[in-house]
């Protein structure tokens, strides 16, 4: 079997195996947990701990256990990985303080579960493990190595839609978020805390000032939303042009890659 077809099987099987767990009894171990240490934010952060093993396990049977920190991208630097991200996300807490209301009914369990444990389990499974393994270790393209990931990864979220124009608006939001992630992660020399503080500070943003119940929006909320996402673009390609650094994802990294 050849190296490309291994690393598709054991990622494909690894999440395979992460999404069985997390779908069959993420709720009920959560509920579990809970009643002993009786913090719901806490124990959503363990759980998730828990049914990820499956994706540690997979990372490690394709770049050696010694090596899992790096294969998943959790080995580059934090403050970089922060403080892009945050300089990126300040059109969306100025605008949005501008033009929303404080949310002061959010709880600390809230930014737990939907902001930090949102995006650090999301980016570290859909980015780091699912798009970073065959992206990064097979002839895989960026496309076909992003497609499954984020197809998944958008439907995860449509429990947020009611209707359908929410649902359409709701999909394609979490579907190019997932590629924007996955580019950052890339074009970052494989720093997936660069992903994982975007996410995070996009979510945070969102909450604080009560922009909307779901991911989509409305006006306003895209304006200042569309400004981040074009100054991480922006800024990503000014500071790899700046130090004489190609971008990776170009005409030949695209589809298929001849060498891996």
């Amino acid at each position: 079997m050849s190296r490309s077809l291994s690393v598709i099987s054991i990622t494909l099987l690894s999440f395979g195996v992460y999404f069985f767990l997390a779908n069959s009894y993420f709720s009920e171990l959560r509920i579990w947990v809970d009643s002993h240490i009786h913090q719901e934010g806490l124990s959503h952060i363990l759980v998730y701990i828990i049914v990820s093993f499956p994706i540690v396990l997979g990372a490690s049977i394709i770049n050696q256990w010694n090596r899992c920190k790096t294969t998943l991208g959790l080995n580059r630097s934090i403050l970089k990985g922060a403080l892009f991200p945050f300089i990126c996300t300040l059109p969306m807490f100025i605008g949005f303080a501008v033009c929303f209301q404080f949310n002061s009914s959010l709880t600390l369990n809230e930014i737990l579960i939907t902001g930090a444990a949102a995006a650090f389990f999301e980016e570290f499974i859909f980015r780091g493990f699912l798009f970073g393994q065959l992206f990064r270790y097979t002839k895989l393209g960026f496309i076909p190595s992003i497609l499954l990931g984020a197809i998944l990864f958008a439907a995860m979220h449509l429990y947020q839609s009611n209707d359908l124009p929410t649902l359409i608006g709701v999909f394609s939001t979490t579907f190019m978020g997932a590629i924007l992630f996955a580019w950052l992660f890339v074009e970052w020399n494989y720093n997936l805390w660069i992903s994982i503080f975007l996410h995070f500070f996009m979510n945070l943003a969102w909450m604080i000032f009560a922009v909307s119940t779901n991911a989509f929006g409305g006006v306003y909320a895209n304006v200042f939303r569309i400004l981040t996402i074009a100054l991480a673009i922006i800024l990503t390609i000014l500071y790899k042009r700046k130090r004489g650094i190609p971008l990776t994802i170009n005409r030949d990294t695209i589809w298929m890659k001849h060498r891996n």
